[in-house]
Formats: structure tokens, C-alpha cells, sequence
């Protein structure tokens, strides 16, 4: 089956084309961090309005790639949820019209199923089942994962996300946006022990996650630091300093965590997904920790860490092949607990 995913949760605008004998054909990402970078962060209206921009340029660019025609496309994937309600409309409107056209089926696909599925892209999959972390900008999460749709939800944040606690914070900081690299960036430049920050809910059972008490903390010694210097202000250093002991916080708490998760299930084989699993320090400790406990860590390469087509297309895919289909209607779901998803026993 060959498919075609569209992807426009937020704002990256993601094609992709997926064979489940050839494995993918071409993609396509259109990233629109240029147009959010002056306002701090995505506003929904310029991201649906750049979606319609870019939607089927970026169509018929994986198609030549692909060197497909409308009658090699079998089916049509799109994000159907959850994500920015106009952004999503986009997308869903584009896909139905493509496939009431075209004359092909299609399926709305939950982005972040399609983030945990992200690594089967790569040469050596995981196998099912395993512990799945997702963590971006809207979502942290460690769920039992023993098949697709056979998700048992172990742990989620209870407040901000850990990408939203990146961001925020470094906008704080005085960093651009998107604040995950950028941290990562100054992190790499900070001396360690400078500042000592919280792990937080580490000190107590579960699996949940709370970051707005550490973003607060960060406000707290920014605006300490800044009173003790002369000028008011934040030096290179400081920012480097206060970057890093914050990064090693976030990285400490999801490590702890995932470990604790891990030791729950019996599982050894832990999947990092989401855009901060591109985060170096992160996949470092991830993976020292799993092979200090006789298991496997796997993630997607970087370009499939953040909002991608490819996800969407592979995701759709096998869902597809399972006899799943859409009418043709317009729906989209901009809050959608992944535990909702029907498992395709027999299919994966």
C-alpha cells in the first residue's frame, strides 16, 4: 500500500509518501519558525494561513520526488489530531478534497501516534512491546506500548510539557524561539555546579510529570542573578550557567522517570519520541542508563523528531492496512487522549 501523509498539527507543514514494501518514498518539511520567531512563539492564525500556502506545493514536490500519479497513491493519511484546531482543518480539508478526487480512501491519524511510531522509520526498529516517552511542546508522556493502539498510559505532566518549560523558559533567558535548541546551544558552554535546581515529583511514587514549578524556579535565579550584577543584566556566562543546570534538571527528571517506568513494566526497551528526544544530553544519559540496565533505547533520526509527514504517512499506513477508513467528512480533534485509539491486533 502506498500512501500519502499530510501533517499540520502546528507549524510545520510535513508531506510524505510511504510504501509498506518500499518503505518511504520521499518527504517533505516546511518549517515555519521564521514566521512565529518575531511574536515568541506560534500564532495559530499565520500557521493555518501558511499551511494553505504551502500544502500542495509541497504535494506535488514529494510526488515528482516519489515519481508518483494520482492512480499510484492508494490512500490518503492526515493529522487529525491533536493540535491547533485551525491548522488541523487545513490539512483535514486538503486531505478529504485529495481524496474525493482522486477517488481514494482516507484515514485522520493521531499525531502522536505518529511520533511513537517515528522510530519504525529507521533501519533497526524496535519491537513491540516497550516504554514509549513522548516529549515535545505540548505533550510529556511515558506510556506501555504492546502493540499499535495497545497504549496503558504509566505517566503524563500534570501542568507544562517539557518542551513548553524549554521554550518558556528560554524566552526568560532572553533566547529566541524555539527554545529547546537554542538552550541546548548555551547549555553546551555553561560550568557545571553554578546553580543547583530542582528534580521535580522525583522525591515521590508515580510516573507523573510537573515542570511549572522549575520554570518558576528559573525565573527566580534569573532575576536574582540579574540583581546581583552591576548593569541589571544577564551575562553570556550567566545564561550559559543557568541554561545548562536547568537542561540537566529536565534531563535528570525524564531519566528518573523512564527508569522507574521501565522497572514497572519489566520491559528493556525504552522509545524516545517527540522533538526534545533531539536533545543531545537527553539521548546521552537515556542511553547510559539503559545500558546500565541491560536494555535498548530508540529514537528517530533528527528530522523525524519534530512534526513530520513521514510519521503521519507510516502511522497511517498501518492502519490502513488493518481496514480502518474515513467517510468523508471534515473532523478533526484538537485534544485526543491517545488511549482511545482501536488496536489492529494481528496487523503490526
Amino acid at each position: 500500500m502506498r500512501v500519502l501523509g499530510i501533517e499540520t498539527s502546528c507549524d510545520e507543514t510535513g508531506l510524505a509518501i510511504y510504501d509498506s514494501e518500499q518503505g518511504l518514498l520521499s518527504h517533505a518539511l516546511y518549517s515555519q519558525i521564521d514566521l512565529h520567531i518575531p511574536y515568541g512563539g506560534v500564532v495559530p492564525e499565520l500557521a493555518s494561513r501558511d499551511h494553505v500556502r504551502k500544502l500542495l506545493p509541497l504535494t506535488r514536490q514529494v510526488m515528482d520526488e516519489a515519481g508518483c500519479e494520482a492512480d499510484d497513491i492508494d490512500a490518503i493519511a492526515y493529522t487529525a489530531g491533536p493540535g491547533l484546531i485551525g491548522a488541523l482543518m487545513v490539512g483535514a480539508s486538503v486531505a478529504q478534497a485529495l481524496a474525493l478526487a482522486w477517488g481514494k480512501p482516507s484515514l485522520g491519524v493521531h499525531h502522536m501516534e505518529g511520533h511513537l511510531l517515528a522510530p519504525m522509520l529507521e533501519e533497526t526498529p524496535p519491537a513491540f512491546p516497550f516504554v514509549a516517552l513522548l516529549v515535545s511542546g505540548g505533550h510529556t508522556q511515558l506510556i506501555e506500548v504492546q502493540g499499535i493502539g495497545e497504549y496503558q498510559m504509566l505517566g503524563e505532566s500534570i501542568d507544562d510539557a517539557a518542551g513548553e518549560a524549554f521554550d518558556k523558559s528560554a524566552k526568560m533567558m532572553g533566547l529566541p524561539y524555539p527554545g529547546g535548541p537554542h538552550i541546548a546551544r548555551m547549555a553546551e558552554m555553561g560550568i557545571a555546579d553554578q546553580y543547583k535546581f530542582p528534580r521535580p515529583m522525583t522525591n515521590r511514587p508515580g510516573l507523573d510529570f510537573s515542570f511549572s514549578g522549575l520554570k518558576t524556579f528559573t525565573l527566580n535565579t534569573i532575576d536574582a542573578e540579574k540583581a546581583n550584577n552591576p548593569d541589571g543584566a544577564l551575562s553570556e556566562q550567566n545564561i550559559a550557567d543557568i541554561a545548562l543546570a536547568f537542561q540537566d534538571a529536565v534531563v535528570d527528571t525524564l531519566v528518573i522517570k523512564c527508569k522507574r517506568a521501565l522497572q514497572q513494566t519489566g520491559l528493556k526497551k525504552l522509545v524516545i519520541a517527540g522533538g526534545v528526544s533531539a536533545n543531545k544530553a537527553l539521548r546521552e544519559r537515556l542511553e547510559k542508563t539503559l545500558t546500565g540496565m541491560g536494555g535498548d533505547v530508540f529514537y528517530a533520526r533528527n528530522e523525524f523528531c519534530t512534526d513530520n509527514g513521514a510519521m503521519i504517512a507510516y502511522a497511517g499506513c498501518q492502519r490502513l492496512l488493518a481496514g480502518q477508513r474515513n467517510d468523508l467528512q471534515i473532523s478533526v480533534r484538537p485534544r485526543w487522549p491517545l488511549t482511545e485509539l482501536p488496536d489492529i491486533k494481528g496487523q503490526n
